[in-house]
């Protein structure tokens, strides 16, 4: 199956960097088991968070606008990517690549504009206002 030594050489090198990262992580975990506190209270399973003891429920209603926010901010990290690997490869894809970035920047921008015209981008305010401008 393998026949050539130096293909053989570079699996036990993997195979050698496996075991011994397992084997570390192993030893690492161990250690700490070994050396942390076992002590067992009432407190112990309790949240804490900086000396503050937690009073109600920690489920609080949030506004789906910020939700609306955190998405369009992911999907312009997206667009960040592909404008990115445009400029990159910019003297390469000549006039076909320009013409087709420049089209993706407009259809950005479209989306922009009507994004900004229903309110998904303003946080306070009445929202119905802004749609019947459209």
């Amino acid at each position: 199956m393998l026949s050539d030594s130096g293909h053989l050489a570079d699996s036990w090198a993997l195979a050698i960097f496996v075991i011994s990262a397992i084997s570390i992580s192993i030893a690492l975990l161990g250690l700490s088991w070994f050396l942390g506190s076992h002590a067992r209270g009432r407190s112990k399973h309790e949240p804490f968070e900086s000396g503050i003891k937690s009073v109600g429920s920690a489920r609080l209603r949030i506004s789906i606008k910020f939700y609306l926010v955190a998405i369009l901010f992911l999907i312009f990290e997206a667009e960040a990517l592909f404008l990115y690997t445009y400029a990159i490869s910019v003297r390469e894809t000549g006039l076909t690549g320009f013409i087709g970035a420049t089209v993706f920047i407009l259809i950005l921008l479209v989306g922009l504009v009507y994004e900004s015209r229903m309110g998904v981008l303003k946080l306070n305010g009445d929202k119905r206002n802004n749609i019947r401008k459209l």
